[in-house]
């Protein structure tokens, strides 16, 4: 075409999301769905929860029991080609860390009063259509549970709902106590904090169980 040069011009839309080997299955994978690790000086595997640390990097699967197999089968030995002492119970190591993680952005939320917490404060945000999350802690009732994702999902928003957490666990997050329900709204900064927990509910093989619940699938 006169005036069209080859760099003017594409194919169409194309996927450039990172890809990565996961060392465990051996699969290429976007690297948003993989935990990267290191191998610290000692022959220690660290997870690289930020993926900024130097050196080589081993790639698994955002899974627990990935996780797991890396370490009983000796996959991070072959991926770093030398001698490693990833802990034993490295699969709860990595849980505390992503629930950490998580946790932490969802607490500067809260302090910027962008978390709701309790039924009823949960209740009015998701009827106004401004929550981008809806936590549920694991003790919660079926009852409130299901109150709460007939709101989220009424009117078809795109609410992502989590149950990986314990009422514990939000409950010294938030400093309040008995928290079972939280509902964190849409703001500039809720795409990181949202991934955070997708992740996290990822590793423990929540997220289908949290679309189902919403009656949707992707």
């Amino acid at each position: 075409t006169p005036g069209i040069g080859e760099d003017e011009i594409d194919d169409g839309p194309k996927d450039r999301r990172p890809m990565r080997r996961c060392i465990v299955s051996r699969q290429s994978l976007p690297a948003e769905d993989l935990l990267r690790f290191v191998r610290a000086p000692d022959g220690q595997v660290v997870l690289d929860i930020k993926r900024r640390l130097p050196g080589r990097g081993a790639w698994v699967q955002a899974r627990r029991e990935a996780v797991e197999i890396a370490v009983k089968k000796n996959h991070f030995a072959r991926a770093f080609k030398t001698a490693t002492r990833p802990a034993p119970d490295l699969g709860e190591v990595v849980r505390d860390q992503l629930a950490a993680s998580a946790l932490g952005a969802l607490g500067l939320e809260r302090r910027a009063g962008r978390l709701a917490l309790g039924f009823a404060d949960c209740e009015a945000v998701l009827r106004k259509g401004r929550a981008a999350l809806l936590l549920h802690a694991v003790e919660a009732a079926d009852d409130g549970i299901r109150k709460l994702d007939q709101a989220a999902y009424g009117g078809g928003s795109r609410v992502f709902v989590s149950r990986a957490f314990t009422a514990q666990e939000l409950s010294l997050a938030f400093g309040r106590g008995n928290v079972v329900h939280a509902a964190l709204e849409v703001s500039p900064g809720s795409g990181a904090v949202l991934a955070r927990c997708r992740l996290f509910d990822e590793y423990l093989g929540q997220r289908d169980l949290a679309r189902e619940a919403a009656g949707r699938t992707e």
